[in-house]
């Protein structure tokens, strides 16, 4: 019995032994443990700092290495002062000429102002109207400039909307009437009560006007109802104080389509504004070089910009907006100079996207008539890829019969259209079916149509059609044989 009462104790002691031992073992490993996730978190925190550290780094890098010094000089939007204007003595001149009426207290006459795209007309504009407000400033006068872009707006109501929410913000007032849910009429009162109770006088900016076609009611485009309310204002004493409109336009036939009564009441006073050469881009371009660090321009690279915008028609906004985009492309790349590298690249950049950037802003009523149009020039069995809006317009109706979608008139289907040759997507010409056979538009793509085709069926709305590439060929083929047997 002792014997096995010490066995009992011996096993009780053993057993507890290794017990303990385990325990140990587990205290040990858990401390291992804290220890590695002790080390591991200070590891992370560490890792997180050098993360933050680094990216700091990098923004202060960025901003030293830059080939920037005023980035203000080559944005398309910025007024710049009149002594790096270029090759616009005589347009200049007129514009102040007109406008000089103001500061002595007498209404100045409307304008029109009108040339390709890009040829210095918002420029020219800008540049005075913000001289005459500082003036007017000075004597206690209050000169409003009312300016607005026609190109995204689409109806005559919205258009006088952005005029009063135009007006507001730059006298700080309330908008004070809705966008939508009363009539544009309200909406012009409520203009008119914001002119007269914050300016002595106005001048309204209409940018790219010929774009504001509206519904169209009566043949009569938005466009037309909105300089005869605008011109006439003040002769209805609605506007108490001196008015002016100034419409821009890139569209040489754009009083074409005005109504008579608009026409008679607006009047204008015409400033044309050609195309710049070669050598008036070059020194619009060392007009704004100080926009970079002194010596980080190669000698090559602005007379290579300035060929590439003459290239296109002698676009000075293009020629900025390529100027920016090799220094943009050079801070990317983290080169220290601006190289014609960067110019070549930044141009094919360029006409990459341009088509792109440009459809991807449509609505989707333009994308289906570009569509239509560019179906017919890649479709087409004949040998000559030129798009006879009547055809191009038949086009249209069947695919906006195939998506159940709106269908717009012939003049707005063709207005749409023209609208892209302003980008270079697309050159249109007036021609003639011969004698009693009236005229018509026909357009011509200067890029590949059926990539602009694959590009707009991003458009959920036209894959429908773009699963019908037979029936589609068919349809424009009939319509090229009716058009040409009539």
């Amino acid at each position: 019995m002792p014997n096995s009462d010490q066995n009992e104790i011996n096993q009780s002691t053993l057993s507890e032994d290794t017990h303990s031992e385990a325990n140990a073992d587990q205290i040990e490993a858990a401390r291992k443990n804290t220890v590695a996730d002790t080390v591991q978190d200070q590891n992370e925190v560490s890792s997180e700092d050098s993360s933050q550290q680094s990216i700091r780094d990098m923004l202060d890098d960025d901003e030293e290495a830059s080939v920037f010094v005023n980035r203000d000089l080559v944005e398309p939007d910025t007024i710049i002062d009149e002594e790096r204007i270029v090759g616009r003595d005589d347009q200049l001149k007129s514009v102040v000429s007109f406008l000089k009426p103001t500061l002595q207290g007498n209404r100045p006459p409307n304008m029109l102002l009108y040339g390709p795209a890009g040829t210095g007309k918002s420029l020219i504009i800008g540049a005075v109207t913000q001289q005459i407000i500082e003036l007017c400033q000075s004597k206690g006068e209050r000169f409003g400039v009312i300016n607005i872009n026609c190109h995204p707006i689409n109806t005559l109501d919205q258009a006088v909307y952005e005029l009063v929410q135009t007006v507001a913000k730059d006298v700080n007032a309330e908008i004070g009437v809705p966008e939508t849910g009363v009539s544009t009429k309200r909406k012009y009162r409520r203009l008119y009560k914001l002119i007269n109770e914050h300016y002595d006088s106005v001048i309204f900016i209409l940018d790219e006007i010929d774009l504001l076609v509206g519904r169209r009611a009566n043949n009569e485009p938005a466009y037309s109802k909105l300089l005869y309310q605008l011109s006439r204002a003040s002769n209805t004493n609605e506007i108490e104080g001196r008015v002016s409109v100034a419409a821009l336009t890139n569209d040489p036939k754009f009083m074409e389509d005005i109504d008579g009564r608009a026409e008679s009441s607006f009047n204008p006073r015409d400033v044309y504004f050609p195309d710049y050469d070669a050598t008036q881009l070059r020194e619009i371009l060392e007009n704004r070089r100080d926009a970079f660090r002194q010596d980080s321009l190669t000698s090559d690279v602005i007379p290579l910009v300035a060929a590439f915008a003459a290239q296109s028609h002698g676009d000075a906004r293009k020629a900025i907006d390529l100027f920016r985009g090799a220094g943009d492309l050079a801070d990317e790349w983290g080169d220290g100079k601006v190289t014609e590298r960067h110019v070549r690249e930044s141009q094919e950049e360029i006409d990459k996207d341009r088509s792109l950037k440009l459809v991807e802003g449509l609505t989707t009523q333009k994308k289906i008539s570009l569509y239509a149009t560019a179906a017919v020039a890649c479709y087409s069995n004949r040998s000559r890829s030129s798009v006879p809006s009547p055809v191009g317009f038949n086009v249209y109706r069947w695919i906006t019969d195939e998506l159940d979608a709106d269908q717009m008139t012939r003049e707005t289907y063709v207005k749409y259209v023209k609208e892209l040759a302003t980008y270079g997507l697309i050159s249109s010409s007036r021609k003639s079916r011969g004698r009693g056979g009236g005229m018509y538009m026909e357009f011509t793509f200067t890029g590949d149509p059926e990539a602009m085709m694959k590009r707009i069926v991003d458009d959920t709305r036209l894959e429908p059609i773009a699963n019908q590439e037979e029936l589609l060929q068919t349809v424009v083929n009939s319509q090229l044989r009716e058009f040409h047997n009539q």
